[in-house]
């Protein structure tokens, strides 16, 4: 089960943590232990000993040695393939834990063969029962101590290291063989450790660590930080203008500054912190209280430490799930924006009916909601798009897409969705822009007004039926598009 948890997260910069990741990982580690069972099962009879329990253990360490140099490579190589997207991630999971998996299949049934017991069923019950144990300590210590607290390779270093002392604990003393297999296990995994654990990752990471939900690093490149979650980029800072925009998207949360009836705001909500780039920016530049709801504890450390962000009065931190913030809190907001990605897919349960009814319920009278979007605008790859915009519509008077680049490629489209039910044009939104004092000038953004989406193929999210992951299996191969924002000073605070 360690090692189940631990391939997730290798796989997750290059493939995500979807559902077809996840059943690709369980169905290959069931495939492999079935084989091993069998095969095991088969040779017990004749071929169960301490010692061929030792050689399984050892086997087992030299390719989780192999699993720690190699590892990433493969993983890469893999990915470009010629397979679907979705059957992708069988390669790489097949090619390094199938082995070690389907040796691990052999400890039952030799086991079980070597168990004094008064019937077969009760020798077979006892091994079960006793793995089953192993499994159940490896899923809680590697999900809640390991994990959260010690890298991937660290990680994988500690279970060789176990089969390493499982081997030792059966080895005979006299048993030349076994303890030869034994050193050798020793010496490759520290040598694997030393060159996993010692190669430089760049001069410009700033900050890597495994957090309870992802991978995060920090970079920076030419003046700019960067924060990476599983590999993909979701906030970016200027080093020398902390509170400019560097990716345009993030220009268009000032948007429902135009869609209400007046651009005063007194509470605004971000579902989804990441680099904290859009709170940053409310909080210093307008009068308001903004409260920002960001699950990943790890990800609020690295913004605090690396992205210039602090709790004041104007800015707090909630540190938990935005769906249940919204079900727990009696405050409402004039803005909620969404923003909470994992990878580059947003967590299902805050993207159906059921939750857009919850956030509606913390707006004011003219209130307004924003919710951030990879896909495509038209044509393959935009179907997810098209279904939330579906959803909005089922719960909000008034919704508006707002694509954030002229090409076809995935990309950032933002979907404003009002309480108000009166329609704002276009025009009407250019006049305000000219008109209002809100710190930052629209006129581009608001060219990409669209009021007519078609969403007759699209189904309804609902929470007993969100298939967020087959409705981004279309955009599988495509090039996303992360369009600069065009601004070159300093915000400064309105007075």
């Amino acid at each position: 089960m360690g090692l189940e948890i631990v391939a997730g997260r290798l796989l997750a910069p290059t493939y995500g943590s979807s559902i077809y990741v996840w059943g690709a990982i369980i169905g290959v580690f069931l495939t492999a232990l079935s084989v091993g069972y069998w095969a095991g099962g088969k040779r017990a009879a004749t071929g169960a000993s301490r010692r061929a329990i030792a050689a399984v253990f050892v086997g087992s360490a030299l390719f989780v040695a192999a699993l720690i140099v190699g590892g990433e490579w493969v993983i890469r190589a893999s990915a470009d393939l010629p397979i679907p997207q979705r059957y992708a991630p069988l390669v790489p999971i097949t090619v390094l834990f199938g082995p070690p998996t389907v040796l691990l299949g052999f400890v039952s049934p030799y086991a079980a063969e070597l168990v004094e017991a008064e019937s077969t069923g009760g020798a077979s019950g006892h091994v079960y029962a006793l793995g089953t144990v192993g499994s159940i300590v490896g899923a809680f210590a590697t999900t809640f101590a390991l994990i959260p607290y010690v890298g991937v390779t660290l990680i994988e270093f500690a279970f060789g290291v176990v089969l390493v002392v499982a081997a030792l604990a059966l080895a005979d003393r006299e048993d030349t063989a076994t303890w030869s297999g034994v050193f050798a296990a020793i010496v490759l995994l520290l040598l694997a450790f030393s060159l996993a654990a010692y190669t430089p990752v760049g001069d410009r990471t700033v900050y890597q660590t495994q957090t309870a939900y992802q991978e995060l690093r920090v970079a920076d490149d030419d003046g700019v930080r960067t924060l990476y979650l599983d590999g993909v980029r979701h906030s970016a800072m200027d080093l020398d203008q902390p509170t400019r925009y560097v990716f345009g998207y993030t220009r268009y949360f000032h948007m429902p500054l135009l869609f209400r009836d007046s651009p005063d705001v007194d509470r605004v909500l971000f579902v989804g912190g990441g680099g904290f780039s859009g709170p940053k920016r409310y909080a210093h530049e307008y009068d308001v209280t903004v409260d920002v709801v960001e699950i990943d504890p790890a990800v609020v450390d690295a913004a605090q430490q690396y992205f210039n962000v602090s709790e004041s009065e104007k800015l707090n931190i909630h540190t938990r799930d935005g769906r249940v913030f919204l079900q727990e809190t009696n405050r409402t907001y004039d803005v909620i924006v969404l923003d909470a990605y994992r990878s580059d897919q947003v967590p299902h349960h805050l993207t159906t009916v059921e939750f857009m009814r919850e956030a509606r319920s913390h707006l004011s009278e003219d209130g307004v909601l924003v919710a951030n979007v990879i896909s495509a605008r038209s044509g393959a790859g935009s179907e997810f798009y098209r279904a939330q915009y579906r959803t909005m519509r089922e719960v909000f008077p008034q919704v508006y897409s707002f694509p954030t680049s002229n090409t076809e490629s995935l990309q950032n489209i933002e979907l404003v969705a009002t309480v108000d039910d009166g329609r704002v044009t276009e025009s009407e939104l250019r006049e305000r822009n000219r008109a209002r004092d809100i710190g930052i000038d629209l006129s581009n953004e608001i060219r990409s007004y669209q009021s007519d989406v078609a969403v007759g193929d699209v189904p309804v999210l609902r929470d007993d039926y969100a298939p967020v992951d087959r409705l981004l299996r279309s955009q599988a191969g495509q090039r996303y598009v992360v369009e600069a924002a065009n601004e070159t000073t300093t915000a400064t605070p309105r007075p």
